[in-house]
């Protein structure tokens, strides 16, 4: 959840130039003020580095210094873009662009090209993985899936750092790049990958770009066109800029120089996309007359968190770490973070899934509430434990929240109460504008009360009760707003892509909770082999997962859990290690000088691990095998050894949890998993006992559920309804 969101208030449009700069601080000032010439704004986390450049743009438009269409800010981001024109709607400069770099081109690109080529433009190929195949199979090179998703992202470093296919394997050799595959194969793969697009006529996102930087360059009459239009740039998250970004960026300039970057360095976590901090390091450089702030006022996070930040950046080396900043929370003191040490993942993720409930159970709202783990592959235990809790979660990347089908069908009722008015039945001696919202809604299944379960029936009561919440907010803040002015708003903001807050714990990758923040968040999997990961062999790569790592810590408002698991599977040899990030920062890990004076924070051991005892390695029943993914201990045996599963009652325990999900309203998983039933199917328990055995049906499972599937085991139909006690 960004800033913007974190408050679903409407603050009043203000209502002078001077009245935009209310509420700054000394800095965000000096930036707002800098008006004119190159401007590097280095902001560190939670230092309201989009605050400073949106009043900066306001600022500028409402003081009759910039024209609104003569401004371009751009960032890496689609939700990043949106919210920045939100911000700007409501400081009264809504007529300025805010765009990410490819759609900023895309849109020249689509108006220029029938001039500067003839005929249209190329179809966008919105994914290339299937392209990339179907290349290697031209080449005859066999890829499984995971190698061509490395590939894939092999061929878009390639592209975005202007490396051709003929040029791949040297430019590999002399970065000392660690490619997937011989680099020799890649840019055979590359070469055809190009051919058959040309074959195809389509283009992909990276020639978006490269195809507007050679129409700018080739073409000084279309690029003068553009640059007269746009005379003012803004370029936020520029440690993130590659350098094809960074040449289209100098050709929009052109030979001015009205540019504010925006940036951290302590925050490049993209480099294996092409990413570099380099431009930002090097600005001053380029620019000696620029004018340089620093925004460390950190009013994101409690002492504690930015203690700890600031710990782990001054562990750091290289040149990013040279510029690093040192935050200054602007906070009331909170609590200290909690280290904790488990037995194994699956402890760890249930021990999570706990401390979240007991937070929810406190007052924390569930979508205030964040688990980020290292890779995606480490969401399933986490998505399993959180449903055996009973707590709602959502997926980062999921939806967007306009594209919705109840945020959708619930604008539609909105619009058409508006457009009724006063004959419409539902609106009858409802006055204010929240009481219409809720009658409206009330057709489409907002309820006062939130449904009992997680789910889907919960999940569409989460984005009708947001919308609810919006609409009061808007009265508040709209003294006299009307239906109709609420569905305008609705409008402005699906156009931004400004969404307002929907409940349910979010479950992100590190890499994608970037420029997001939480009350509480749960930074897990902490071990050396993960944080930092396996393959980052460098000593600059091991500096970008200690910036990851302080990207993640970052986003926590005042809770900050870290936590890691000793085996990856019950039972299994404790041979990890805490990240090595840790040391010196986690109370009772070793001296890092002044570090660890002033470690602070409490170190628990998972207590569920304390209970569990020894367990020996898990074996296969089939092949005697040990045992180690998930999902081969759940169904005791190795994945590819043959099953003795029994088709017909695997069949009847999957309609039995459609039955019981409908009932719930809840996501058939949270029921049981389709692993946990074909373990059932395989073992075809007699007895509770037996039944409880299967990893996956935990206590409260099977009191729930127990009866039901025990009877379906034993040939009868189940059904004996769901207990909600």
């Amino acid at each position: 959840m960004t800033a913007a969101t974190h408050s679903t208030l409407f603050p009043q449009v203000p209502e002078t130039a001077d009245a935009v700069l209310d509420g700054l601080d000394p800095e965000q000032r000096e930036v707002a003020l800098a008006l004119t010439g190159p401007v590097c704004v280095l902001a560190g986390a939670g230092t309201g580095k989009t605050r400073a450049i949106t009043h900066r743009i306001a600022y500028g438009v409402r003081s009759g210094r910039l024209q609104p269409a003569s401004v371009l800010a751009v960032t890496f981001t689609n939700r990043a873009a949106g919210e920045m024109r939100g911000r700007l709607r409501q400081l009264g400069a809504g007529g300025v662009q805010a765009r990410t770099f490819h759609s900023a081109a895309l849109r020249q690109l689509q108006f220029f090209w029938p001039k500067a080529v003839g005929g249209d433009l190329p179809r966008l190929l919105e994914r290339k993985i299937q392209l990339v195949a179907d290349a290697a199979a031209r080449c005859r090179v066999r890829l499984d899936r995971n190698e061509l998703r490395d590939v894939t992202g092999e061929i878009e470093w390639a592209k975005v750092t202007q490396t051709v296919p003929a040029d791949y394997p040297a430019i590999v050799a002399k970065s000392h790049r660690d490619a997937p595959r011989d680099p020799a194969e890649i840019s055979q793969i590359y070469a055809m990958y190009e051919q058959l697009k040309r074959d195809r006529s389509v283009i992909d996102f990276e020639d978006v770009l490269l195809l507007t930087v050679g129409i700018l360059q080739d073409r000084h009459d279309i690029a003068d066109q553009i640059r007269s239009q746009y005379q003012h740039f803004v370029v936020d998250e520029y440690q993130d800029v590659s350098p094809l970004q960074q040449r289209l960026l100098d050709l929009w300039l052109g030979d001015r120089d009205n540019l504010c970057v925006v940036g951290d360095a302590s925050q490049t976590i993209y480099s294996f996309t092409g990413a570099t901090p380099d431009h930002l390091l090097n600005f001053r450089t380029r620019h000696p007359a620029a004018t340089v702030v620093k925004l460390v006022r950190d009013y994101r996070s409690t002492p504690q968190v930015v203690h700890l930040a600031n710990g782990l950046l001054s562990q750091a080396r290289g040149r990013a770490a040279e510029h690093r900043l040192e935050l200054i929370s602007q906070r009331d003191p909170g609590p200290d973070p909690v280290y904790t040490e488990y037995a194994d993942e699956p402890t760890e993720a249930e021990g999570t899934a706990r401390r979240i409930r007991d937070l929810i159970a406190a007052g924390v709202p569930a979508g205030e509430i964040a688990v980020l783990y290292r890779i995606n592959a480490q969401s399933e235990v986490y998505e399993q434990a959180l449903a055996d809790a009973g707590v709602s979660y959502q997926l980062r990347g999921a939806e967007r929240f306009f594209e919705r089908q109840e945020v959708r069908e619930a604008g539609i009722a909105l619009r058409g109460a508006a457009r009724a008015g006063g004959n419409d039945s539902l609106l009858d001696d409802v006055d204010d504008l929240p009481a219409q919202v809720r009658a409206v809604l009330s057709t489409k299944g907002w309820t006062s009360q939130p449904p009992s379960g997680s789910g889907a029936v919960r999940d569409r009561w989460e984005s009708l009760a947001a919308l609810v919440r919006l609409a009061e907010d808007f009265a508040r803040a709209k003294s006299g707003a009307t239906l109709s002015d609420l569905v305008a708003e609705l409008d402005e903001r699906a156009a931004a892509q400004h969404a307002p807050t929907v409940q349910g714990v979010t479950l992100a990758s590190l890499h994608s909770a970037k420029g997001l923040e939480w009350d509480a968040v749960f930074l897990v999997g902490l071990t050396e082999g993960m944080m930092p990961i396996t393959y980052a062999k460098t000593d600059e790569q091991v500096e970008e997962e200690r910036r990851l790592l302080y990207v993640g810590v970052t986003r926590a408002r005042l809770h900050l859990a870290l936590s890691w698991a000793l085996s990856r599977s019950p039972g299994g040899r404790a041979s990890r290690r805490p990240s090595r990030f840790l040391k010196g920062l986690r109370p009772g890990s070793g001296s890092l000088g002044t570090v660890a004076s002033g470690a602070s924070g409490s170190f628990e051991r998972g207590a569920a691990a304390a209970r569990r005892g020894p367990r020996g390695p898990v074996l296969c029943r089939v092949c005697g095998a040990t045992l180690t993914e998930a999902g081969a201990m759940k169904l005791l045996r190795c994945e590819d050894c043959p099953s003795d599963m029994d088709e017909g009652l695997y069949e009847r325990l999957r309609d039995w949890r459609s039955e019981q999900a409908r009932e719930l309203g809840q996501p058939a998983y949270c029921v049981f998993t389709d692993k946990t039933l074909m373990a059932i199917a395989e073992r075809v328990p007699a007895t509770g006992g037996e039944l409880s055995a299967i990893s996956g049906v935990g206590a409260r499972k099977l009191v729930r559920f127990g009866d039901d599937v025990l009877a379906i085991c034993a040939g009868g139909e189940g059904g004996a309804g769901v207990d909600e006690t």
